[in-house]
């Protein structure tokens, strides 16, 4: 029985090859596409999942500042572990991590690598987190503060197929033994690293010149460390933080304004420490797109199983007249529908490789085809099965339940007629196509508002690096540069304009309040900087050059707003411990992402600081500014490669994400309206071919060309308007949704509706009037005989 119901299914697709290669072609793609970002979704909800105890792994952070410059701070300071593990019993250990700014050059023999990401951290890491030594003393994988762990990659890349295992590294004059060799980090992990150093190493380093006390043990103000806190299962994560904030205060009574912040190891990804959505948002619509995605490929093919039910009514009739129960139908076109997703899923994995390579360009990810990972076929699984199932049931239920003898005497096919479940069906795929165009459009514009909103400051044909041991020769530098054709400036600072890291809550002014804190972000820049990048004086005057500069401070619109300073110019302000006088207020200028408002900035005059060069060129003979750049840099860094960046690119890689978010948009649009088309397009012949005799009949009395595509072609275009104004409100508020995670934002204005919806419609058009063109074309005399 079993077979025969194979051989009818079989017999079945090959007879009707044209609704067949549709189907197949519509399921194919809506599956390579819809697995394809569920494996996307996949990868970015394991993120960090894979250690033992993530249950009880959390990461340390605070709230920092009163009023608008309260913020988040991801990283804490030192002694805070320390303390936990001593003083709060629910700290069963921790674990610091802090970039490495000390060693950057390592050489073995004639290797000299500059890229490695290396860090300092606590022996702790080896057993907290699941990153596995594959050499090395897990118990004690630093020896002396002069060892160093490596990756698999990064020993073989120094070493070769050598044993790594006690060979020198050389560093700054200083040797290191490799005491262990880790596994490479996981794609879905956070933490990225390829070489740690243990971090009493870096304490050894910082505090051996100290003179003002400071100490591994008390230094409560230097923020610089990733925290890590495992805890007993049964602890009380606002407790912890509770205990954590008091022992900080002890230590250090002012920093009244700040509160711990546990957040666990496995939202830290997608959520924020405070527990707002982060990229959360992206992964949900990423979900969404790919169900409707999906749900798009079903509707194609339940729309055409139902329309042609009526084609297929006296087969099932006459087979219900000769005995066939109702069950015994509804697994025949159920095996119908599994046949033909057999067929569609053996492509579509098909697709998947020759797609995998561009998909991970696209989306920035390293997604493996491995089926030997279950997560692989959890993922593949799931798609294909719910979209059998959403598939088949309808249409097989449709089918075995028409009555044979209406069936026999043609009058099930009013009733079939109608569709109205059908209709509903297509107006469902096109509103889902007129989301996705209207989501492509707000998004490019959101992007291209970004790259040509006015920053405040021009970064065009500017690059910048870090000067090393040039910072002491600047002058003679500068001054040959600027010798250099196609140089138009130089100029320098302590951080990078287009995204400045550093911040501080240590200041003071005349008017601040008992316990206020503005969170400031303060450049060392030179007097050339702001005519450099032709910033506006709103008040004041600029950095002259001279000694008396240390005393002066140049604010920000924002900074002066935050502090409440009335007429600026003249007033005390204290940064760190130096107090001066305010000279001048800058104009507001962006120097981070647009998701952020502007924040209170500062600049402060303090040579010894200004390590980062920046070179204009004017556009012409870039190559051989660059060229001249780095023949400055050898003579002054003869062992380091010099890595340059323009300030563009430094901008643009701001908005990787978004960037990558919109190209995805415009795929999945594309793909999403394709698939619908193709299911109109299968929907319009199948009208046409219904409609055959009375097309004929219309001809003979006169009907016009031009009036028999309006007849075929004016229901589907119905249908279409309809799913416009349903997918209209929707659209709206999704992308105003998406906007809000922007402080500087687009409206989102009407034309971009109206614009999404007649493409939509004029695709449509062309996909109905193809046929509908063939169908009136075609001699009537022949159409009617053939009926």
């Amino acid at each position: 029985m079993l077979r025969n119901y194979f051989r009818t299914a079989w017999r079945n697709l090959v007879k009707n090859q044209f609704y067949s290669v549709i189907n197949i072609t519509g399921l194919t793609a809506g599956l390579a596409v819809g697995i394809l970002i569920l494996l996307w979704v996949q990868d970015e909800l394991s993120f960090d999942r894979f250690h033992a105890k993530v249950s009880n792994i959390y990461r340390l952070e605070n709230w920092a500042g009163t009023g608008s410059s309260r913020q988040i701070w991801a990283n804490t300071v030192a002694p805070i572990a320390e303390f936990g593990k001593k003083e709060v019993p629910e700290v069963k250990d921790a674990v610091r991590m802090t970039g490495n700014g000390y060693f950057t050059l390592f050489k073995y023999k004639d290797k000299v690598v500059n890229k490695e990401k290396t860090a300092f951290t606590d022996p702790s890491f080896f057993s907290v987190f699941d990153f596995p030594l594959i050499q090395g003393n897990p118990a004690k994988p630093f020896p002396d503060e002069h060892s160093v762990v490596l990756t698999e990659t990064t020993a073989k890349r120094y070493f070769g197929d050598e044993n790594p295992l006690g060979k020198i590294l050389m560093a700054n004059n200083v040797s290191f033994k490799v005491s262990g060799v880790i596994k490479d980090f996981p794609k879905n992990s956070s933490i990225q690293n390829d070489m740690f150093m243990p971090i009493s190493l870096l304490f050894t380093t910082m505090y051996q010149d100290r003179t003002d006390g400071r100490n591994r043990d008390n230094d409560f103000h230097q923020f610089s460390y990733e925290t890590y806190l495992l805890l007993e299962p049964s602890a009380s994560v606002s407790s912890v933080a509770t205990k954590l904030r008091n022992i900080h205060l002890r230590n250090k009574p002012d920093d009244t304004d700040l509160t711990y912040l546990l957040q666990p190891l496995s939202d830290m990804h997608l959520y924020r420490a405070d527990g707002t959505n982060g990229g959360i948002e992206t992964v949900r619509m990423f979900s969404i797109i790919a169900l409707l995605i999906l749900a798009i490929a079903c509707i194609n093919y339940v729309n055409l199983s139902t329309a042609r039910s009526l084609l297929r009514s006296k087969e099932v009739s006459m087979r219900k007249v000769v005995g066939a129960t109702k069950g015994q139908l509804f697994v025949q076109f159920i095996i119908e529908t599994a046949l033909l997703f057999s067929l569609a899923t053996v492509l579509a994995i098909g697709l998947l490789y020759l797609l995998l390579p561009t998909y991970n360009q696209l989306s920035g990810k390293e997604i493996v085809l491995d089926f030997t990972n279950y997560h692989i076929w959890q993922v593949i699984g799931l798609a294909i099965s719910g979209t059998l199932i959403a598939s088949s049931i309808y249409p097989a239920l449709l089918l075995s339940s028409l009555e044979p003898l209406k069936a026999l005497k043609g009058k099930v096919s009013s009733r079939l007629s109608e569709a109205t479940f059908r209709k509903i069906l297509v107006v469902t795929q096109f509103a889902v196509s007129v989301i996705l165009m209207v989501g492509t459009f707000i998004i490019s514009n959101q992007l291209q508002y970004i790259r040509s909103k006015e920053l405040g400051y021009d970064k065009t044909h500017v690059f910048a690096f870090s000067m090393r041991d040039m910072s002491p020769h600047y002058d003679a530098v500068k001054a040959e540069l600027l010798q250099q054709p196609g140089v138009a400036g130089v100029t320098r600072a302590s951080s990078n304009i287009v995204r400045i890291g550093e911040q501080t809550g240590n200041n003071e002014w005349d008017g601040k309040e008992q316990g206020e804190t503005m969170m400031v972000r303060p450049v060392a820049v030179d007097k050339d900087f702001i005519p450099f990048f032709k910033m506006k004086l709103e008040q004041g005057v600029n950095f002259t050059g001279a000694v008396a500069d240390s005393l002066h401070f140049i604010l920000n619109e924002t900074a002066v707003k935050t502090a409440r300073i009335k007429n600026p110019i003249g007033k005390r302000f204290k940064l760190r411990n130096h107090d001066g006088t305010i000279i001048g207020v800058v104009k507001d200028f962006h120097f981070a992402s647009m998701r952020q408002k502007i924040e209170p900035a500062i600049f402060y005059y303090e040579p010894n600081q200004m390590r980062a060069i920046y070179i204009k060129t004017t556009g012409q003979n870039a190559e051989q500014v660059i060229a001249a750049a780095e023949r400055s840099w050898k003579q002054y860094n003869p062992d380091y490669p010099l890595d340059y960046a323009f300030l563009d690119d430094v901008f643009n890689n701001l908005y990787k994400s978004e960037q990558k978010t919109g190209t995805l948009f415009n795929v999945f649009a594309t793909i999403a309206i394709l698939i619908s088309c193709l299911g109109l397009f299968g929907l319009a012949t199948y009208t046409a071919q219904v409609r055959t005799r009375e097309i004929g009949v219309r001809k003979v009395l006169g009907a016009s060309v031009t009036g028999i595509i309006q007849l075929l072609a004016k229901d589907f275009i119905k249908l279409v308007i309809i799913a416009i104004f349903i997918a209209v409100p929707i659209a709206w508020y999704s992308m105003n949704q998406w906007l809000s995670d922007f402080a500087y934002r687009i409206d989102v204005q009407w034309w971009v509706f109206v614009l999404a919806g007649l493409l939509a419609l004029s695709v449509a058009l062309l996909t109905v009037s193809f046929q509908s063109i063939k169908a009136a074309l075609m001699n009537p005399v022949k159409s009617l005989r053939s009926e």
